[in-house]
């Protein structure tokens, strides 16, 4: 890595509780920081991939508002919280009770973003960088916020989350109506409206539901 990410991630962000999950704080880029506006070009110059770490996107949001109502679906659980980013997911996992939360993300700097924002919470996950899809480690609960956002990544997990599924496992999801959603191969849990910014998205309130895969 050309920057120190954990010099990086200090400099640019600032503690933030996400509007719909206030009760979580996180190290997110704000108005306030350089990082809202840099293009992929000056990202690459520093050798960051795009930041996802860095906000707090309408579907996890959702996902991990639902599983903080709802504890019953982890606690006590094993829990994967795939595509982890900002680790939003993985927090409210832990702090509802679950036995073992996972975050994982193939981002080499979201590793170091989910250890600043589960200190910041003073809860504990693992983290790994590696890709997990089409693994299957015996997980209770697999979660995942925001993932249907590409045609190509979306067919990769469909297929994955069906079987977790179909072995006994909870697969959960937070959706804010991206393209590839595949709503009819699931059940809706829940709906919020989750405000957001405008910088990254086209609303400043997103219609985000949280759905169950369907064996």
């Amino acid at each position: 890595m050309k920057t120190d990410p954990e010099r990086f991630i200090l400099d640019n962000t600032a503690v933030i509780a996400p509007p719909h999950v206030p009760e979580i704080r996180l190290r997110l880029a704000s108005e306030a920081h350089d990082l809202w506006l840099k293009t992929e070009e000056e990202l690459e110059e520093i050798g960051l991939p795009p930041p996802f770490w860095a906000f707090a996107w309408a579907g996890g949001q959702g996902l991990a508002r639902y599983v903080l109502d709802h504890a019953e679906i982890v606690r006590g659980r094993s829990v994967l919280d795939f595509a982890s980013g900002s680790g939003l997911v993985a927090i409210a996992a832990k702090r509802a009770g679950a036995a073992r939360v996972l975050a994982a993300d193939i981002d080499p700097w979201t590793e170091t973003a989910v250890r600043l924002n589960t200190a910041l919470n003073g809860v504990e996950v693992e983290f790994r960088g590696e890709d997990l899809i089409g693994s299957d480690e015996g997980w209770d609960v697999v979660l995942a916020g925001d993932v249907f956002y590409d045609s190509a990544f979306a067919g990769a997990l469909i297929p994955w989350f069906r079987r977790l599924a179909e072995r006994g496992a909870a697969v959960v999801v937070g959706d804010p109506g991206r393209s590839y959603c595949p709503k009819d191969r699931m059940a809706p849990l829940a709906t919020y409206a989750v405000p957001v910014t405008r910088v990254l998205e086209d609303s400043e309130v997103k219609r985000t539901t949280v759905w169950r895969f369907l064996p």
